[in-house]
């Protein structure tokens, strides 16, 4: 690094790269989004985490795709390897709408302009790097790469389509939060290309002949993608292995067949730790878009999280329709008291810092400091939730620690307003009798408005979505008017539903449309369901089938009657 030269951002550039006194580059990172350096933006994260292991990383935010291919040429060819991802959601749900048409904007592009990545930008950019440079390793990360891992149902095609391994050409999957997975994967490329080595690793995906199969032993060989293809059951088969397998502590390698190979993926690499955690948020993120972007019009998805701090990894949930324990997993991590105040310091010290934080919470907003009571029963449970289809008696969901940290944020000095803007998990507290979390954050940390999502209101659907009766929300309701009633409160409680899930007929929308109606609710956050890989709600989707139990379920496929669905919300 020059004299007198502050290293902020990580290189995007030529220029930045030579200013940093680099005549090479160890890894290349390569972006469907925009580069902000930011704790919530993955690339930024990976990058971060590398370069603190030592290593010369640079990044290459959306790339051209359709020119000379000079964004994928300008950095040469890297020591260690080129790591590839889509961005921080799957391209296809990012590129378009539940009806398949393709949306005029992109959050996280400048400008919240589309056009500036193509369909499935894993596959696309992969195959580039392959062809320009043979022989040096890609690694793909990120939710695009790691929910299509194995054979998935595209909605886009609505197809069953195999590991994104097969259409990529790319060596190896770094699924899940790679935050401990990638340095282990550098680390053995730095002795040079060793695949050997790299399939010791723990929870990377990667595609091996009979012989290595044949030499595994704690293994559960899934039916093939061709099989899947042949037979729906046997796609619903697989989706209960996968799942089963996800939820467990000590899972085994999944083993899927596909044209004569296999697919193979190596158990997670197991609950992070607490320190772990605040490790990687403790980096030295400078929290903004890269200055490439001065001008060319803010980046939504960014102004959207900049002012809030993500508490937590992890969501035991389970609903069905839902990606985040597919990918954060399953088991929640949290992130100390200290590392959490640390962070909010250094937010204030932004020049556009209010005092407002506009969220404190994570995949759920409460589930902060939430574990097994007994980590011993943990060990041995593979339930795909921990409050579905009710609440687990070793889970200890107590909401002191949570609300102690609320109070500790707002006492801050510089902090005026602390929001909680994720999604509250009411059936956690609504039936406890000393109901202390509720009046906290009504009183507290509401801007007038509270968003929760009972999802629907008939109990056949909901059970198809993992997510409890209605009757639990009527229960919320009446609680909230209640706690405003007493404190003069003006608040209002914004619920949020999702049509055409499978299960849901036009008959449930009606019943929807009249309970909506009697209990006078607004609705503002309403939504088509788009099937996304790896879940529940897609396997259901695309064959009409319930996997756990064998039995048919219905499911509304053809666009006008899933917009006649939709729009019983507005009658």
């Amino acid at each position: 690094m020059h004299a007198g030269m502050e290293k902020k951002w990580l290189p995007a550039s030529v220029k930045e790269v030579k200013a940093l006194g680099w005549d090479e580059l160890d890894i290349i990172l390569i972006t469907g989004d925009a580069y902000v350096d930011h704790p919530s933006f993955g690339a930024a994260v990976i990058g971060r985490i590398l370069e603190a292991e030592g290593y010369r990383v640079a990044i290459v935010p959306q790339p051209n795709w359709r020119d000379d291919l000079r964004d994928f040429k300008k950095f040469g060819r890297p020591k260690l390897f080129f790591g590839v991802t889509a961005g921080n959601m799957d391209s296809m749900v990012n590129q378009y709408t539940a009806n398949k048409r393709l949306r005029s904007d992109d959050a996280y592009t400048p400008g919240n302009k589309a056009g500036f990545r193509p369909d499935y930008p894993t596959i696309v950019y992969s195959r580039i790097l392959k062809e320009l440079y043979p022989g040096t390793p890609v690694i793909l990360g990120g939710i695009e790469a790691s929910l299509r891992r194995l054979t998935h149902y595209d909605y886009w095609k609505n197809q069953i389509i195999p590991s994104l391994l097969v259409d990529s050409g790319a060596d190896l999957i770094s699924y899940g939060m790679g935050d401990t997975v990638m340095p282990k994967i550098a680390k053995v490329l730095k002795n040079g290309f060793n695949m050997k080595l790299l399939r010791r690793i723990d929870q990377v995906a990667f595609i091996a002949d009979g012989k290595y199969v044949d030499r595994l032993e704690d293994k559960i060989v899934l039916n093939s993608y061709e099989e899947c293809l042949r037979d729906p059951r046997a796609f619903c088969d697989n989706f209960v292995t996968v799942e089963t397998e996800s939820n467990k502590i000590n899972s085994k390698i999944l083993v899927e067949p596909v044209g004569g190979k296999f697919v193979v993926v190596n158990p997670p690499s197991g609950v992070m730790k607490s320190e772990e955690l605040d490790r990687t948020y403790e980096l030295p993120f400078t929290r903004l878009p890269h200055p490439r972007y001065i001008g060319k019009g803010a980046i939504p998805a960014y102004d959207m999280i900049k002012f809030s701090i993500n508490i937590h990894r992890g969501c035991f949930g389970g609903c069905s329709f839902c990606t985040i324990s597919a990918h954060q997993g399953k088991y929640v991590v949290s992130r100390s008291e200290r590392s959490i105040i640390g962070e909010i310091e250094s937010l204030k010290k932004l020049p556009d810092f209010k005092g407002n934080l506009s969220d404190l919470g994570g995949p759920s907003a409460n589930m902060y400091g939430m574990m097994g009571k007994e980590q011993g029963l943990c060990n041995k449970c593979s339930r795909p939730s921990c409050i579905y289809p009710s609440v687990c008696r070793n889970l200890n969901n107590d909401h002191d620690r949570i609300i102690k940290l609320y109070r500790r944020v707002r006492s801050l000095k510089g902090i005026k307003k602390v929001f909680i803007g994720s999604g509250i998990r009411y059936d956690m507290f609504i039936n406890d009798e000393q109901d202390k979390y509720l009046p906290e954050v009504i009183i507290h940390h509401t801007g007038g408005r509270l968003k929760v999502a009972p999802e629907h209101t008939e109990d056949n659907v909901l059970k198809a979505m993992r997510k409890p009766p209605f009757a639990l929300y009527q229960k919320l309701h009446a609680r909230f008017k209640d706690v405003c009633a007493e404190n003069k409160l003006p608040y209002q409680l914004i619920p949020y539903f999702i049509s055409s899930h499978p299960g849901c007929c036009e008959k449930d929308m009606a019943k929807l449309g009249r309970t909506v109606g009697k209990l006078n609710l607004r609705l503002e956050q309403v939504q088509d369901f788009t099937p996304t890989p790896m879940t529940l709600s897609s396997v259901m989707f695309a064959t009409g089938i319930d996997p756990y139990t064998g039995e048919k379920i219905f499911v509304e496929t053809e666009q006008e009657k899933k917009r006649r669905q939709r729009n019983y919300f507005f009658d």
